[in-house]
């Protein structure tokens, strides 16, 4: 995710989230009337919680360069794929839902992440609701997350991983029925749990993380894990444009594990 200079024009000064209570076309726009299939999927930002409405606006607003300067290569290669972006309510507020990949897997083992993975060919045309499926049909596999319960309002520009060569496509909802959620499958996941996006813009659980090839990125120390690499990028981004972003030391540096 994003490494190097940030883009902050325009930005207004951030201020943390309530306690309660380029060419790629906005995807909103592209879910604006059903689809004659009556299973297709849309994005409606209708009935969301107020406190929503900074991630709302910035997902609309938002461009590709302004979130990662790894795009999708233009000759079309890459494995297309999913994350599911969970925002939910719960005991100290808004929060969100990540996993522990399983340390025995050959890509990002270890690595807290959103639950999300590949498409699958019955997920559908990637560049309309195959990213809406296969975000829920991961996060149900992953996290035995009820999907009936998550209303879709937004989905970020596709974004590239280079290392894995995987085009992502970040999809944010609202827990809207809360189901329960745990590790289904041990040998994926390690764990799966909540963060309090309060703990997200504390300035004292935000550190620069250094890869071990000297690349540098945002990272977060929360629920005893470290949150970096590319759920990192999409949080701190998302924090950053929704205006909840927090003024923080980006001399703090914790070196990465030689593996990652």
């Amino acid at each position: 995710m994003t490494r190097g200079a940030r883009d902050e024009s325009g930005v207004a000064q951030a201020a943390a989230p309530p306690q309660h209570g380029e060419p790629q076309a906005p995807y909103e726009a592209r879910f604006e009337t059903p689809y004659e299939d009556p299973g297709a999927l849309r994005v409606s930002s209708q009935g969301l919680p107020r406190w929503l409405d900074p991630v709302v606006e910035a997902v609309r607003t938002v461009r590709p360069t302004q979130l990662s300067r790894f795009l999708p290569p233009e000759d079309g290669r890459g494995r297309q794929s999913a994350v599911l972006v969970l925002f939910g309510e719960g005991p100290r507020g808004p929060e969100l839902l990540l996993m522990e990949r399983a340390g025995t897997l050959r890509s990002h083992a270890g690595q807290p992440s959103f639950p999300g993975g590949a498409l699958d060919p019955e997920d559908g045309d990637p560049h309309t609701t195959g990213p809406l499926r296969a975000a829920l049909r991961e996060a149900e596999e992953e996290t035995g997350l009820d999907p009936s319960g998550v209303q879709i309002f937004g989905v970020l520009p596709r974004l590239y991983i280079p290392v894995s060569e995987f085009v992502v496509t970040p999809v944010l909802g609202w827990w809207r029925d809360p189901s329960p959620v745990g590790v289904v499958d041990p040998a994926e996941t390690a764990r799966v749990f909540t963060v309090p996006v309060a703990d997200l813009t504390d300035p004292d659980h935000r550190v620069m993380a250094v890869h071990p090839k000297g690349h540098l990125g945002p990272a977060f120390t929360v629920e005893s894990a470290l949150v970096w690499g590319f759920t990192a990028g999409v949080i701190d981004r998302i924090l950053h444009f929704a205006g909840w972003e927090r003024p923080w030391d980006r001399s703090r540096q914790v070196p990465l594990d030689w593996r990652a």
